[in-house]
């Protein structure tokens, strides 16, 4: 599977001859922290499809557009990616995105030739039927659908939803063994097709920007890093853990390795202006005006203080949300690592969570990027962020 993943990235996203982002980079680009150049990476990136447990393929992508920012990588056995800016420093920062997509399991093949799937990370059944899908074999890639009965045959019967019992997927063939020659058998990962594009000139959208468009934007932070000739007088360790939408477990292993003394971590939160969305619950916040800062057991008091006033300071608009008890990203998972690890959050607003039209807006993706680069330079070698030093 990995190795036709990686296949597939090279043959169908690397030799594209007209990139849609280029189409659609705004003509301020100047005065944009995305570029023409770092945009066609986050197309290229969001298109190969990086399933949980299977991310090799964007992994290899993400360490390639990195690489030539910081002072050494690795990559440790489940593939977490690790790029690495003054890897002697003894004191270590890390900036920390997650780099799974949610995907689906074959896990009951009829003798008709219908495939039955159960969820690898937080799937949405019900996105699902419709959707073309992609089944990853060791055969190559195997084209299908999630059917669905069609409106007329379901008239004067009890409408019924779909569930994870009801959906399946048709790839065109009429037996159990047809589906099986083509390379398709239980645990076969299953990912939908819908790729990247640029909506009306202000939002990026498609599948898996949760979390990958965190990936690219602590890429983006080594980059200006590195443009703008910036010496950090600690390590800086950006990762880009695996597994996440599965119970952070990437981060719980790295956070072992590393060992750093401080974590910022960047995922997505929920825009909640769109309808169905309770406000009183999940918060009032929204696309286009900022990154999120969070309050929440796990995020360290004065190390969020620091991101406040650096945002402050250099007029980078933010937004504020409360969690209870955890904030169910990987900022709990370095948190409570190490004897406890100094972390916060900071999120990007986005629609559609879990869908295949994830939404983010692009001055938002912009201001994540410059409030991370900024809070690495105003942390201090060595700094105790402690309650009581303050």
């Amino acid at each position: 599977m990995v190795k036709h993943l990686i296949s597939l990235c090279k043959n169908t996203i690397f030799h594209k001859k007209t990139s849609m982002a280029n189409k659609k980079q705004n003509k301020k680009d100047n005065k944009s922290v995305v570029n023409s150049k770092s945009l066609e990476f986050l197309e290229s990136y969001i298109n190969n499809p990086s399933p949980t447990s299977y991310e090799w393929s964007g992994q290899r992508m993400w360490l390639d557009y990195i690489n030539p920012y910081v002072d050494e990588t690795f990559v440790d056995h489940y593939g977490t990616a690790v790029g690495v800016v003054n890897p002697d420093a003894p004191y270590k920062v890390v900036i920390e995105a997650h780099a799974d997509e949610i995907s689906w399991y074959v896990n009951y093949i009829t003798k008709e030739g219908l495939i039955y799937v159960i969820r690898n990370g937080g799937s949405d059944h019900q996105i699902a039927p419709s959707k073309k899908v992609h089944i990853h074999t060791e055969k190559g890639i195997v084209d299908g659908v999630f059917g669905w009965p069609a409106i007329h045959t379901r008239s004067g019967e009890k409408e019924e939803g779909p569930t994870l019992k009801n959906i399946f997927i048709d790839c065109g063939c009429t037996s159990k063994e047809e589906v099986e020659e083509l390379g398709i058998h239980v645990g076969s990962v299953v990912t939908y097709q819908d790729e990247f594009m640029v909506l009306n000139d202000r939002y990026y959208v498609g599948r898996a920007l949760d979390n990958r468009v965190g990936g690219f934007m602590i890429a983006e932070v080594a980059r200006l890093l590195k443009d703008n000739k910036k010496k950090l007088p600690f390590g800086l360790y950006i990762v880009n853990a695996v597994q996440e939408e599965v119970g952070l477990r990437g981060a719980e292993m790295i956070t072992e390795k590393i060992k750093p003394n401080v974590a910022i971590v960047t995922d997505v939160t929920h825009d909640t202006q769109t309808p169905m969305i309770n406000k009183i619950t999940q918060g009032d916040l929204s696309c286009g005006k900022g990154p999120v800062l969070s309050y929440a057991p796990a995020v360290q008091i004065n190390l969020n203080k620091l991101l406040f006033e650096v945002a402050k300071n250099n007029d980078i608009p933010f937004q504020r949300q409360a969690s209870s008890r955890f904030t169910g990203t990987d900022t709990d998972a370095f948190a409570y690592s190490n004897g406890g690890v100094p972390s916060a959050l900071i999120s990007l607003p986005l629609r559609y969570m879990h869908t295949t039209v994830e939404m983010v807006h692009k001055e938002d993706v912009d201001n994540v990027i410059l409030l991370i680069y900024n809070a690495l330079l105003n942390i201090k070698d060595g700094q105790d962020f402690r309650t009581f030093n303050q």
